[in-house]
């Protein structure tokens, strides 16, 4: 599952209509920014929704993030990836706010809900199962260090590589890596099913520290 136009999935001609828009947002164009704004709303407001876990402080931050990317415009790099630039935007402002509070995750079955697993329904022994799951993993992402769980949200709900978490978040390309691995452990050893030592995916990927 992911939750939007991750840098490396885009296609060659969104990169360049995207590429255009901001072009003539930068030129002082807002109907060429409204555009932007449009596209990227949804995987916005959920990078901020995955970090923060409420809907109305998902939405004050993707508000948040799109009038820092519009007065940052001019600022911007357009050799570099502007999904990329975006989400790093998104993600350090999640980031600061809750350095300044206590995280309160909502329940995953909110978080997972939606027209992208709706048409897939379990039924109620795999739902009571899938709940449990939920439960350990919401606990698990709870316990972990604000870039961890950047990192993580990054890497399995929006299919983003090492380099491309390493631009984000603007740190070195090992440190992305033992970010995840250390992550990987942690959440592993909270939401390993015990029996037959099933592991639970994380966004659509399957968890990767059973083989660290």
């Amino acid at each position: 599952m992911s939750d939007g136009p991750g840098p490396s999935r885009m296609t060659e001609s969104l990169v360049a209509e995207i590429a255009a828009w901001v072009a003539r947002a930068r030129e002082g164009d807002d109907d060429a920014f409204a555009e932007v704004v449009r596209a990227f709303e949804r995987p916005v407001y959920n990078l901020c929704y995955r970090m923060l876990g409420d809907g109305a402080e998902a939405e004050d931050a993707a508000q948040e993030t799109f009038l820092r990317a519009y007065r940052g415009l001019q600022r911007f790099d357009p050799n570099r990836s502007f999904v990329s630039w975006l989400l790093a935007i998104a993600a350090h402002y999640c980031i600061d706010l809750q350095r300044k509070r206590r995280m309160t995750f909502t329940s995953f079955n909110d978080v997972l809900s939606g027209e992208s697993i709706a048409a897939d329904l379990p039924g109620p022994e795999e739902t009571l199962a899938l709940r449990e799951g939920q439960e350990l993993l919401q606990r698990a992402l709870a316990a972990l260090a604000d870039k961890d769980r950047a990192a993580v949200v990054l890497h399995y709900w929006y299919e983003m590589s090492y380099e491309e978490i390493s631009q984000v978040l603007g740190m070195s390309l090992s440190a992305v890596k033992s970010r995840l691995h250390r992550a990987r452990r942690g959440l592993a050893q909270q939401w390993l099913i015990r029996e037959g030592g099933t592991t639970i995916a994380v966004g659509g990927r399957a968890d990767e520290a059973a083989m660290a």
